[in-house]
Order: C-alpha cells, then structure tokens, then sequence
C-alpha cells in the first residue's frame, strides 16, 4: 500500500472536516486510489479516528487449533517415536480411528475431526513449539581386511533394488564409550525395496554370534533373502559369511571403505530383548520415506522423496512377494495394537536400564535375543 505524504495527509484531512458528503466521497475515492486501502479504513483516517501507520500491520494469525489439539499431536508423535511429521500424517491417516476406538485418543469430536485433516506443516509448528527435542546416538565399527579382494564393492549392477529381499546390514555399539569388557551390539536388516526392518542383539562382535544373528533374520524376514550388503569389518567379512552366502545363492557385496553412507538405510534402535516387540511396532506401524532423486542446482541439493508408507504397506505392495506370505502378514495385523505395542517397548526399556550392566551381560542369550513368530 502507498503511504500518502504526511503533508499531504494533513491538508486532506482538514478539507474532510469542513467538505460536504458528495465532496468526501471524491476525497474518499482519491485517497483509496492513491493508498490502495480499504474505503472503510480511508474513511476512519481521514475523518481523524484512526492514525496512518509508517509500516504494515501485522495482525497474529486466528488460532485455529487449541490446546487439547497440541497435546493430541504430540501424544501421537511420543506413541509414533517422534517420527517427521510427514510420516506421523501417514500413520495418523492409518491409525486414527482404531486409537480413538481403543481409547488411547479421548478427545472431543471437534479435535478428531480436526486431527483427521491437519496438516505436516502445522504440526511441525506445534512440535516446535511446544515438543521436546530429542538427542541422538553414536556407533562405530572396526574396519576388516580378510577376504575383501573376494567380496565385490557394491554396484548397481550386482543389485536389483525394485524387488524385496536386498537387504543392508550392519552392527550398532551400545558400550558407551566403555570397551573394557562385553557388551551388546546390534545387528541390524534393512531390505531396501520394502524398508522392512529386522533387529538382533549379540554378545560381541565375534564371528560366530554374528553369522548366527543373520541366520536367525533370515528366518524372520516375510520374502526370500536374495543378497546383502556390509560395511568392512571383520565381524562381516570373513569365510564363514562368505561360503554361506556362495551356497546359499546370496549376492554378498561391501560397502566403500571410509564411506559411511553406502549403508544409509540402516540407522539405531533399541536393546536386545524389545527386538521381538520392537520388529512389530516399526515394521507395520512407522512409515518411511525412501530416497527417488537428487537434483543439483548449483551448489545445494534437492532431494525427493517418494510418499511415506509402512514397510507392511510396501510388502503388500510388491507383486515379488508371495500371496501366502501376504496373507500372514495381514493376519498378523490384525492382531496387533499399536498402543500396547508401545507400552511394551517402554516397559522393557525401563527394566533394561534398571538391570546393572554385568547382569545386562549375563542374561542375554549369546546367539541374539528371543526368537518371535
């Protein structure tokens, strides 16, 4: 809007005061046009009830979502693990009315309805603004030499990754910083089609737990293991794994040395013994984003990526992955509730960290873990 000069405004206004009505309303039309106002805001200035303003006026925005919304959203991001909120709107859109049902979500009507269209963007302000930030965690890794020259860096060529059953893996340190005595690792799966996740805790990184602990995935997992990928340490790279995966028919391929990221998809989760609970919770209900594109313009990178989806829902999805397993897998879902799920995962953290760590060590099962159907 165009600010009349003060001058100007000041020689107007005294016109106003002693000008007929059909004389206003020409002034009135000359000054809208000059400013760009509104009639009725040009009528209160120049009549001397409101003042001109040198800049803008910003008014705040109406609050649309109330309290009991904020609290909504981010009891479902805590029951979700503090996912983004573009994967919290695709969980919502799957969970909601089973949670409202349960009567984990009591709320009013109104909040339900609008906790059914709020949007990602609203709710990353709602989290911001009054959520918790949350800390991350370290791992690290021991390179390994043996057999390198045997097992390939990992192309594209040796990868099919539009089909189930390509799977990254890698070990996560819960020492501490502390490498004095045993303590737990986790080994961890993630197929790269299906973003379906699977999580075994061993004793050390000795070979033997460690080929026994990609056994034991191999089981669980809903479609055929068809090749995996490792980072280079010993724990990975040796004859046992190997010969394994040459009878088995399993493409085995590295990772790049000093290149973290080769192995992208695998990230942390909890301890050994919520594994058998945590698997269900992560795998049918925590959707995930996988990577389409990159752009580069200029100095930045764009990324795309593709629309949030649970790995349940991408096996579903994938014509490779058999009617029968399908059908378990639908089965199993019915049969789980998110909330309780949660509840457990939180219950089993608790007792976890309450136990001293020698005793940690003592009761876990060298072979990695309780076994789950």
């Amino acid at each position: 809007m165009t600010q009349p000069d003060t001058k100007y405004l000041s020689s107007l206004k005294a016109r106003y005061a002693k000008a007929s009505k059909q004389e206003r309303s020409k002034m009135l039309d000359e000054y809208v046009a000059t400013t760009g106002c509104h009639r009725k805001h040009a009528t209160a200035v120049l009549g001397g009830q409101r003042q001109r303003v040198k800049h803008p006026v910003h008014r705040p925005r109406r609050r649309r979502y109330t309290d009991e919304d904020v609290r909504a959203v981010l009891a479902l991001a805590e029951l979700f693990d503090h996912i983004c909120s573009k994967r919290l709107r695709v969980a919502m859109n799957n969970e909601l009315a089973q949670l409202r049902q349960s009567g984990f979500l009591d709320v009013r009507p109104e909040c339900y309805e609008r906790l059914q269209h709020i949007s990602p963007a609203t709710m990353d302000r709602l989290r911001a603004r009054y959520g918790r930030r949350r800390g991350r965690a370290r791992g690290f890794t021991k390179p390994g030499t043996l057999l390198k020259s045997q097992i390939p860096v990992r192309t594209w060529a040796e990868w099919n990754e539009d089909r189930p059953g390509f799977c990254e893996l890698d070990l996560v340190d819960h020492s501490g910083g502390n490498l004095r005595d045993d303590h737990a690792w986790t080994l961890i799966f993630t197929d790269i089609k299906t973003t379906w996740t699977e999580c075994v805790a061993v004793r050390n990184k000795a070979q033997t737990h460690v080929f026994a602990a990609v056994q034991r995935v191999r089981r669980r997992l809903p479609f055929p293991l068809l090749g995996i990928d490792s980072d280079n340490g010993s724990e990975f790279i040796n004859n046992e794994l190997y010969r394994y995966c040459q009878r088995e028919h399993i493409t085995f391929t590295r990772s790049r040395a000093g290149r973290q990221n080769d192995n992208a998809h695998v990230d942390q989760y909890l301890l050994n013994r919520l594994y058998s609970v945590l698997r269900l919770y992560t795998n049918f209900f925590i959707p995930t984003m996988k990577l389409v594109r990159k752009e580069h313009q200029g100095s930045k990178v764009k990324k795309t990526y593709d629309k949030p989806q649970t790995p349940y829902a991408r096996v579903l999805a994938s014509p490779e992955v058999s009617e029968e397993d399908k059908a378990e897998l639908r089965a199993t879902y019915q049969v789980l509730d998110v909330v309780q799920l949660r509840r457990q995962l939180d219950q089993l953290l608790d007792q976890l960290l309450s136990l001293p760590a020698d005793e940690s060590d003592v009761t876990m099962d060298p072979t990695g873990g309780l076994e789950t159907s």
